[in-house]
């Protein structure tokens, strides 16, 4: 399978965060999918399948927890990069604790998170 053919999830309430990741990983050869939110991300998920998912923890409405909760429940098996701005051992360990395949802080390091996607995708 060939990164093309990965779509991968970009979950972000911060415009600019959103569009500077679709750039990077877009230009890495991945086709990307943004969502301003945590409950467009799980109303989209119902139609599709990504192959990873780049989620930020700390949005209004539904937060990061929540949606990888969501997820779980739902028994859908993709990969979660978690990225935050508000790093705690907290987060980290329940974003762990639910399944995370790699959890990243703000500012993103672009190889860090490049990285990631490839090894939660296997590409």
């Amino acid at each position: 399978m060939s990164k093309g053919t990965l779509l991968i999830a970009v979950v972000d309430d911060e415009e600019s965060v959103r569009r500077a990741l679709e750039r990077l990983i877009r230009s890495a050869g991945f086709a990307v999918a943004t969502f301003s939110s945590g409950s467009a991300f799980l109303e989209s998920a119902r139609h599709m399948q990504p192959s990873c998912v780049v989620l930020d923890l700390h949005m209004p409405d539904v937060n990061g927890f929540e949606v990888q909760l969501a997820l779980s429940l739902a028994g859908a098996a993709v990969p979660v990069i978690v990225i935050t701005g508000d790093d705690s051992p907290q987060s980290r360990a329940l974003a762990y604790d639910q399944g995370a395949s790699a959890y990243l802080g703000k500012p993103v390091d672009e190889t860090m998170l490049l990285d990631a996607i490839d090894a939660a995708t296997q590409v």
